[in-house]
């Protein structure tokens, strides 16, 4: 049964303008937490050069997934994985890239730290995590708006909640990880952008 999330109407536009300038012109593409999947329909019509994987733990979001896959002819969007990112064994060997949208805020924070540790085996030298979503930065006052959903997350799970950029940094690093990029985003979000580093170099 199709679900229907309007916020991935309203961000999918800004979300592959960043993506156009980071994902490979081909390859394959692993969305982390699809939720109801429709940013992958879009972006594997935004993208026809790229293999797109959603994946999701939660079997109505895979149903979702299906049921938009089923009104559509994608030849390059794969069925939805099973895949929960805090769990070590991945249904999946390699991808070019992982994107994983509106995850972080509303899951455990081993979920994160199961997808850069995941992220680190699948992806190759240089490849690309993007993450979106409400974050958290030192020196930055955060939006009223950002301060309430916050709570709001926390009262509804107190393992939720909005995290901090230098939290993410530091856990990428520790996972061969270095950010190349932070992109401000409408509705107080941001796009983090982290690359896989060479055995061999610094982080």
């Amino acid at each position: 049964m199709k679900q229907h999330a309007p916020a991935a109407g309203r961000n999918r536009d800004p979300i592959a303008a960043v993506l156009a300038d980071e994902l490979p012109p081909a390859g394959l593409v692993l969305e982390i937490a699809s939720g109801t999947g429709e940013h992958g329909l879009y972006f594997a019509g935004r993208f026809p050069g790229l293999v797109w994987q959603p994946s999701d733990p939660d079997p109505a979001a895979r149903a979702s997934i299906a049921a938009w896959q089923d009104d559509s002819v994608m030849p390059n969007l794969l069925p939805p994985l099973e895949l929960d990112a805090m769990q070590p064994d991945w249904p999946i060997g390699r991808a070019d890239a992982v994107l994983c949208i509106n995850m972080v805020h509303i899951s455990p924070w081993e979920a994160t730290e199961g997808l850069f540790a995941g992220a680190s085996r699948i992806l190759p030298a240089g490849g690309a995590l993007v993450l979106y979503g409400p974050y958290l930065e030192d020196d930055v006052p955060t939006a009223p708006s950002n301060a309430a959903f916050d709570e709001s997350l926390q009262m509804r799970d107190p393992r939720w909640g909005m995290r901090n950029v230098s939290m993410i940094d530091a856990l990428a690093e520790h996972n061969g990880f270095r950010r190349t990029r932070r992109e401000a985003m409408p509705a107080n979000n941001l796009t983090l952008v982290y690359r896989k580093q060479w055995r061999d170099a610094p982080l």
